[in-house]
């Protein structure tokens, strides 16, 4: 499990990085250059991210619309295990509520269990592109405590359907995703972080937070999460600007906020490259002062960001 990773080595100070399986059709040579840069900065794990279907519309006889149902990022399980065996990092993958049912996620759990991949990160997922808030596949889960709850029960050795396995696998440990800036669906920041704690006492050994630019959020929560008797390991995520584009498009995207400070030098940016160097610069002293604040353990968002990574990586060693 992730918390045996960390006793193993819990004398130094840990990365991890989250990267994305190609686009179907796309060849794993890029991702797998990918790898091999992040290997160099000695890993704990490395996430792999999974993606729902997605609806989409073609032109049909008539001038007619049809909607189909497209997978545009298929091979999480597979990409996790060629990862496991090529580069011998230990593997994360996400297993997800979205676009799949209860029966598929059974499938997935077995065939996991097969390779040998006995780190879970569940999720609900991302609601459908064209949906105005989330929908659940029919067979499907609603939120992650209804996935928690079918890992367990798996873990117990019991199927979806009630019936008892005659040969049960070794048990999945697994984490969660958290918010310091609340989940966009969330009410309030309360509300968010009471899910948390239930995800924790139904069996969550972990949470990663979603990405931030303001630690003091994340101490906050922190703080708050302490006091609600939420106990498991929070581990902060970062991801550096690595263009200007990025400077608008990663709040609205992961619905965060930029500090005030950051806002002002992110103006001063005229092209790519000063908004990179500015992305490094400011995902170096966030890491700094978590260091400072006792932090061991931080999460790296690479999508788009992989030579930035590297670049913080490589200063903070």
């Amino acid at each position: 499990m992730l918390l045996d990773l960390l006793d193993q080595r819990l004398a130094g100070r840990h990365f991890s990085f989250e990267v994305l399986p190609p686009l179907k059709g796309a060849g794993t040579e890029s991702l797998f250059r990918t790898i091999a840069i992040l290997k160099e900065l000695d890993p704990l794990y490395i996430n792999i991210t999974t993606h729902h279907s997605e609806f989409v519309y073609r032109e049909v006889e008539g001038g007619l619309l049809e909607r189909q149902r497209i997978r545009r990022r298929p091979g999480t399980i597979a990409i996790a295990a060629a990862i496991q065996q090529r580069f011998d990092i230990p593997v994360i993958p996400h297993v997800i509520c979205s676009g799949t049912t209860i029966e598929n996620i059974e499938y997935e759990l077995l065939d996991l269990q097969f390779l040998g991949v006995s780190n879970l990160l569940l999720l609900r997922g991302d609601k459908a592109q064209d949906d105005k808030m989330f929908t659940p596949t029919p067979g499907g889960h609603s939120h992650t405590t209804d996935l928690i709850r079918q890992v367990m029960r798996f873990n117990e050795g019991y199927f979806a359907d009630g019936s008892q396995m005659k040969h049960p696998g070794k048990p999945f440990s697994f984490g969660v995703a958290c918010y310091p800036e609340k989940h966009e669906e969330a009410p309030n920041l309360e509300q968010d972080m009471h899910y948390l704690k239930m995800k924790q006492d139904l069996g969550a050994q972990y949470a990663v937070t979603q990405l931030f630019y303001d630690n003091e959020k994340y101490y906050q929560f922190v703080a708050k999460a302490r006091d609600m008797g939420i106990t498991i390991p929070i581990i902060p995520g970062i991801k550096p600007f690595a263009k200007l584009s990025q400077i608008t498009t990663v709040p609205k995207t992961f619905h965060c906020d930029i500090p005030q400070d950051l806002a002002l030098e992110a103006l001063k940016c005229k092209d790519d490259q000063s908004a990179r160097e500015l992305g490094i610069e400011w995902a170096t002293a966030q890491c700094r002062d978590l260091y400072a604040h006792g932090v061991k353990n931080i999460h790296f968002y690479t999508v788009s960001a992989v030579e930035s990574v590297k670049e913080v990586v490589n200063r903070l060693m």
